[in-house]
């Protein structure tokens, strides 16, 4: 049997398959798992939207290709008028928007599209791991752009070394952010667009939790900054807005010749996603909010970050995403420490050092509990991390 590709054995083992097999193992033992672990939207999408795509599916029409140059007209129309009563930014559904079957990935394709042996792309780190497997699968090199508690961590960007910044192609950037929970100002955004312009870079803002944030908080969009179409693509999803994780929707929006580029690229690798799939979502983003949702998402927020600063953690409430961003109380390996928490206590949570060496001494804590009631799991979370003793003050 021939062996893989070699860029396949400098990929390390999927975080999450690493997760779930745990997860597995301790199930058939008979355990009972407070699972704080994949963000997987534990809600059931809504009725309405599963409605649509009932009625879409019984139209013959949608049972062939979808032959549209950037997808479904109505998806695209759809979501362009909904971008721009949200941001305030006009985006041409002729030549600005496509559909992708999930951002993840349009996210690992555009990596491909851009980077070459050699080239070099600034990815945060801690970070959702696509950006750096695809640049790595693509032959290229990642300059990680430490994301820092103490700089609410948004990365310092005068601290790229000149020489990477110059062989960079693209500048990966995700806020709201996946693991942190963290946050960037429209400000941050400019200083972005800014640098990118100086170097030619591609600048992408992977915007999947846009839409989840909380307290009044509303998260701005890059390509709000004047002049960020001219290099700039950002990504939306649909998994996250209205729990459609299983159905793979998400949008590229921005610079037409990014755009033009990725379809290039995914015109010889997809035949885009089932059309009763793409009506559906076109109909959720015009016509059903995901209140309901958050309002669950932050009553869980509020019990764990509550619970846990209460036994003495140093935790800081999320505004956005549904992820809590834990230092491990008194530091060590996060591996170590998420090991003791699911053996001693029965909570699995994910080690911050599987998204990069700056999220060691971290761990992350999803919202998304299967089974929760008002809190209660997330309750019985903190309940057993004290009986287990694990913790400042137990």
């Amino acid at each position: 049997m021939p062996s893989p590709s070699t860029r396949l054995s400098q990929i390390p083992p999927y975080l999450f398959g690493q997760i779930a097999a745990l997860k597995a193992k301790a199930i058939a033992e008979g355990r009972d798992l407070v699972d704080l672990g994949i963000g997987d939207p534990d809600q059931p999408t809504p009725e309405a939207i599963v409605e649509a795509l009932y009625s879409a599916a019984r139209n013959p029409e949608t049972h062939r290709y979808d032959e549209s140059p950037l997808g479904e007209a109505g998806f695209i129309e759809a979501v362009t008028r909904w971008f721009g009563s949200r941001f305030g930014v006009e985006i041409d559904p002729r030549s600005e928007a496509l559909m992708l079957i999930g951002s993840k990935e349009g996210l690992a394709h555009l990596a491909w599209t851009y980077i070459d042996a050699g080239d070099v792309s600034l990815a945060p780190d801690p970070a959702y791991t696509v950006y750096r497997v695809n640049t790595l699968m693509a032959g290229g090199e990642v300059c990680p752009m430490p994301l820092l508690r103490e700089r609410g961590f948004v990365p310092d960007l005068t601290t790229i070394p000149t020489d990477a910044a110059r062989r960079a192609k693209l500048m990966w950037l995700n806020y709201p952010n996946n693991p942190t929970g963290a946050t960037a100002t429209l400000e941050f955004f400019r200083e972005a667009v800014d640098f990118c312009r100086q170097y030619d870079i591609v600048l992408v803002n992977d915007a999947a939790y846009s839409e989840v944030t909380f307290d009044g908080y509303r998260a701005p969009s890059v390509l709000q900054v004047e002049g960020a179409k001219d290099l700039a693509v950002e990504f939306h999803s649909f998994s996250k807005m209205f729990n459609m994780t299983g159905w793979r929707m998400g949008v590229a929006l921005g610079c037409k010749d990014v755009i033009s580029a990725l379809n290039k690229m995914k015109s010889n690798i997809d035949s885009k996603q089932f059309p009763a799939v793409s009506r559906a979502a076109a109909y959720a983003i015009e016509h059903v909010g995901n209140g309901a949702f958050l309002d669950v998402i932050r009553e869980r927020r509020d019990v764990l970050v509550d619970g846990l600063a209460s036994l003495g953690w140093d935790v800081q409430r999320p505004k956005a995403t549904f992820y809590v961003w834990a230092p491990i109380p008194g530091g060590g390996s996060s591996i170590e420490f998420a090991s003791r928490l699911l053996e001693e206590a029965g909570v699995l949570a994910i080690p911050g050092v599987g998204y990069g060496a700056y999220g060691e001494g971290f761990i992350r804590m999803s919202l998304t509990v299967m089974g929760d009631q008002h809190g209660d799991r997330a309750r019985e979370a903190v309940r057993r991390i004290q009986a287990a003793g694990i913790g400042a003050r137990v």
